[in-house]
């Protein structure tokens, strides 16, 4: 496995870390095998959340007896002093750890929050403590709006960035990237398949690793998404002609306005799944798969049908997608 220095943290991480949202659709045994599989393939960056739901649990359970072995890092999207302290001691609690890695403010995406993560009372006063005290040992950022993260790296306290980025979005990544590199800041690339958007996930973390970030980390739920993606940083080679020629053909097809699986959207106050209602009409659209992508939307629990047009939706959603939109086509195609 081929490692990089995380920016002025010192830390050696793996060039493929592990992404910590689709570990809660498993079962805890099948999340400890899939953690220890890919400590032995040499992946040693792990990355969750708050808001995961279980996965800092399965995440912490699984990398027990291996700590020594884990760089750990999660998030959360408090914004008050006392709201981010309750959060790091909630972490460390639930992964049961004496100390995390990197912690970083969570999605913060515009002026008014990065305000009240930086007021007296704010969330960074909370990790700068929580830091002095040994409780977390690095400070990081997340975000889905390139221009505005860039202005949080003037920050000395930020020693990391993460941001999605990917052979479909690569708008404001090249300033991002240098500026980032230029003040010692760690750099993490999320949603590096665009939400599961591209498919050939050889070629599209290659393509990203051929850029100067530190580490990139698909999500993962099973063995052979391990062994697939582990198999990049174990053998990391440059695109050939051809193969950046398929990227860009497939780059093509999905256009800008689709569906990322952040996961924002959620909960939907009528049950509708968003996401796996857009997964399935890229399905639809995309890979010639009419039949089976209509058999599954029938399935859903809540069709696009229940949807109120309330709006809370695209309130969330980092990309402003006009979702309500997107799903009227959707179930257009897929049968509401």
């Amino acid at each position: 496995m081929e490692y990089r220095t995380l920016g002025i943290t010192g830390l050696k991480v793996s060039v493929i870390g592990f992404g910590g949202i689709p570990i809660q659709r498993v079962s805890s045994d099948e999340a400890h095998a899939i953690v220890n599989r890919a400590l032995d393939l040499g992946i040693n960056f792990f990355d969750t959340a708050r808001a995961y739901t279980d996965s800092e649990e399965k995440l912490g359970a699984a990398l027990k007896a291996r700590r020594k072995e884990a760089i750990i890092a999660t998030k959360s999207m408090a914004r008050t002093r006392e709201a981010m302290a309750a959060d790091i001691k909630k972490s460390l609690e639930t992964m049961g750890l004496d100390y995390i890695d990197l912690y970083q403010l969570h999605n913060v995406k515009n002026k008014r929050d990065l305000d009240r993560v930086l007021s007296p009372d704010g969330a960074l006063a909370a990790l700068k403590e929580a830091k002095k005290e040994g409780l977390i040992r690095h400070i990081g950022i997340t975000g889905h709006i390139k221009d505005f993260l860039a202005q949080t790296l003037e920050l000395e306290e930020i020693e990391t960035v993460q941001f999605p980025f990917n052979a479909v979005e690569t708008v404001g990544v090249p300033e991002l990237l240098k500026q980032a590199k230029a003040m010692g800041k760690g750099i993490i690339v999320m949603k590096p398949l665009a939400g599961g958007a591209l498919r050939n996930v050889n070629l599209a973390l290659r393509y990203i690793l051929e850029h100067d970030v530190t580490t990139v980390i698909p999500g993962m739920d099973s063995l052979q998404q391990v062994e697939e993606n582990a198999c990049v940083g174990n053998a990391l080679q440059p695109l050939t002609a051809d193969e950046r020629n398929a990227l860009d053909e497939e780059v093509k097809t999905l256009g800008g306005a689709f569906c990322r699986r952040c996961e924002y959207c959620k909960p939907c106050s009528q049950r509708i799944d968003i996401p796996t209602v857009f997964l399935l009409d890229g399905y639809y659209t995309r890979y010639n798969l009419q039949d089976w992508a209509r058999e599954r939307y029938r399935a859903l629990k809540a069709g696009v049908d229940a949807c109120t047009g309330c709006g809370e939706c695209e309130e969330r959603c980092p990309y402003n997608l006009p979702i309500r939109q997107m799903l009227a086509e959707a179930a257009a195609r897929l049968g509401s």
